[in-house]
């Protein structure tokens, strides 16, 4: 049986990452840009594509896959630009939803104004394609957490979908502002906004950053000036990994939720920095033969990994490793080990076996082995540190603060939003520094408070 997911995309950044997200699902699907299939193996490519896609059947006409994906954004133009396009016919009309005025990078407005007015009909939209559903996963939300539509909107989204599916996973992939390349000033605010809410309902969230993309395109792609969809392409190869082993059946399968109970230790410890295996330039293929060694300790590099942080200043708390391609479990298994053991410092000792590994015989398209790694690493806080400080610098002036209040919000919750923030790096710095030791002697000290009370 199928375990659906549904995508919602929402704001520019999010429906332009969809974009590229569909476009690498069509093809590894064998799906041509109206949704038919073309491909040569159905009883692979199809057998589970029902995860992401409707099927359709009309009599007279070819068996349609839609996906079932929800596109909104608080301005017509990015979707009327997908309407337009190459995959303009393979959407539901319906799944559209958009304002007219747009967010104007004001969160206020997409999560309390005018982004408020569009949560009925985009729950209407979104009810419609989890009914069909025999066993609903969970939702994946796209978007960015430095404008309005994207984490406003998108805020306000987790908090309904969490109100009205509690039992549901929540996966986001949130592109965070990055320390170099900004797109506005207030970025700080809308992030930290957005981190307050997505600490208390999403189930597992992928950080992604533009400078990251950047570096990756440019110095290992060979891209002299990378465009958005360059950067897009990027983020779909880690997306498509990530949900590789519900779309096809593996050797050792896993599932979202498989994946969030075995990476969060701790629920609001749930930031995940991904990183993907093999990057190279297209024109240095054919010099370069992956082992599966190779593909381990380039997901552990911080030359592959999605978000400006670099893990050697943190601890991984936990790690998930998907292998595609021919890989053997043993030989997948042994070079995980073997990094661990080699870089043991870098992980903690008090959650045993720590690095989880699902397999996958399916390649992405062209390529013969792929890999992706989800870390749940102490070192994300370098993020939240970074947003944290743009943010008290601008927020102790009270400077763009009217913005925000003009459109009904109170400045109270900047005050919660920047100390949920500093309580969420406490609580990374607690798990960085503890080690098996402290749990002896407080295991010691418990036991003796208890012979007193006795």
């Amino acid at each position: 049986m199928p375990r659906e997911i549904v995508n919602v995309q929402t704001g520019q950044a999010g429906n332009q990452v969809g974009e590229s997200f569909w476009r690498m699902l069509l093809a590894e699907h064998g799906l041509d840009d109206d949704g038919h299939f073309q491909g040569d193996l159905p009883e692979q490519q199809l057998a589970r594509a029902s995860v992401f896609f409707t099927e359709v059947e009309h009599a007279g006409t070819p068996v349609k896959y839609i996906p079932r994906s929800v596109q909104i954004d608080l301005e017509e133009g990015v979707c009327d630009r997908i309407r337009a396009g190459p995959l303009g016919g393979l959407y539901a009309p319906d799944t559209y939803i958009t304002g007219t005025s747009g967010a104007g990078n004001n969160w206020a407005k997409g999560f309390y104004t005018e982004g408020a007015e569009l949560t009925d009909s985009i729950l209407d939209v979104i009810r419609k394609q989890t009914e069909p559903c025999d066993a609903l996963q969970g939702f994946q939300l796209i978007h960015s957490l430095g404008g309005g539509t994207g984490a406003g909107l998108g805020s306000l989204l987790l908090s309904k979908f969490r109100e009205e599916y509690p039992d549901r996973m929540l996966s986001t992939y949130s592109i965070l502002p990055s320390p170099k390349v900004s797109e506005t000033v207030v970025e700080p605010y809308n992030a930290l906004l957005s981190v307050h809410q997505i600490v208390e309902n999403s189930d597992l969230t992928m950080c992604i950053d533009n400078e990251a993309l950047y570096d990756i395109t440019q110095r290992t792609l060979k891209v002299k000036h990378p465009s958005f969809d360059d950067l897009n392409t990027v983020v779909a190869q880690v997306m498509c990994g990530v949900t590789t082993s519900l779309r096809f059946p593996g050797q050792l399968n896993g599932d979202l939720r498989k994946l969030a109970m075995n990476l969060v230790p701790f629920p609001r410890l749930h930031f995940l920095m991904p990183s993907y295996a093999p990057f190279y330039d297209p024109k240095a293929k054919a010099f370069h033969r992956w082992h599966t060694r190779d593909l381990t300790s380039a997901l552990f590099d911080r030359a592959n990994l999605l978000v400006a942080c670099d893990p050697r200043f943190g601890r991984y708390l936990t790690a998930a490793t998907i292998f595609r391609g021919k890989v053997s479990s043993a030989e997948a298994e042994q070079s995980v080990y073997d990094l661990q053991h080699r870089h043991s410092d870098q992980f903690v000792e008090w959650i045993p076996d720590n690095v989880s590994v699902s397999l996958c015989s399916v390649p992405p398209v062209g390529q013969n082995q792929s890999a992706t790694c989800l870390a749940n690493s102490t070192a994300v806080q370098e993020l939240f540190k970074r947003n944290l400080s743009q943010f008290a610098a601008m927020y102790k002036r009270r400077a763009f603060l009217h913005w925000y209040i003009g459109e009904g919000m109170d400045s109270m919750e900047f005050s919660e939003a920047e100390s949920n923030t500093q309580d969420l790096i406490a609580e990374y710095q607690q798990y960085q520094e503890a080690t098996t030791e402290d749990e002896a002697l407080e295991e010691e000290e418990f036991a003796a408070d208890g012979e007193e009370a006795e």
